[in-house]
């Protein structure tokens, strides 16, 4: 069972967040904050999985609790939902140590895949937002080199994800199960040493693989 804390000072997407969750079986939602300050009391005392972080809370703000909760021994994963699409929060958010980044008219699927890889080590961020981020930061970047150990199948899902698209998603482009996106994922990880979807996403775009 994922164990999530909710932290959003809107109580009706408290409400609705705990919903979407919880009726997929395998995720429990431990505790609810209406603040910076009350999401670290959450987290403290009740050690979830994962964290769903809005930004914009009264008393400590939602990047400052996520530094304070991410420095914490055996840290859980922070995801930030947002409504602000801006890359300064998203570049911030990521500094602070956030494990995704999502924008609150994402969607419920996203929504939930977004907790699931934040539980599995992974980190996923609004497509609108991948794309569009790392389109830029590729435009200033010469194409890294081509010496790589990925095979065609793997260079074609490594395009998918820059693309923003999700393991379902993939899956049901390439006709594939979402099991086997989700092995080629790990192994592109493993071959290019990249940490999580983002900086598969960020090497594929400077690779020219997305343009």
């Amino acid at each position: 069972m994922i164990r999530v804390v909710l932290a959003d000072d809107q109580e009706m997407v408290r409400a609705g967040f705990r919903l979407i969750l919880e009726a997929e079986g395998d995720i429990s939602v431990v505790g609810v904050a209406g603040s910076g300050d009350e999401a670290v009391s959450e987290v403290t005392r009740n050690r979830p999985d994962v964290v769903l972080m809005d930004i914009r809370m009264p008393g400590m703000n939602g990047l400052d609790a996520t530094r304070l909760i991410t420095a914490m021994p055996d840290p859980p994963r922070v995801v930030v939902v947002t409504t602000f699409d801006t890359d300064e929060y998203l570049r911030s958010a990521l500094q602070a140590g956030a494990s995704g980044f999502l924008l609150k008219d994402a969607g419920a699927r996203l929504l939930v895949e977004a907790v699931r890889a934040a539980a599995e080590g992974d980190a996923l961020v609004s497509p609108s937002v991948t794309v569009r981020l790392l389109g830029e930061l590729a435009g200033g970047q010469a194409a890294a080199a081509v010496d790589h150990d990925l095979s065609a199948r793997e260079l074609e899902i490594a395009a998918a994800i820059a693309r923003g698209g999700t393991n379902e998603e993939i899956a049901a482009d390439l006709f594939v199960s979402v099991s086997t996106v989700k092995t080629h994922a790990r192994n592109i990880s493993v071959k290019l040493g990249a940490r999580n979807r983002v900086e598969i996403a960020a090497w594929a775009w400077r690779a020219r693989l997305v343009r």
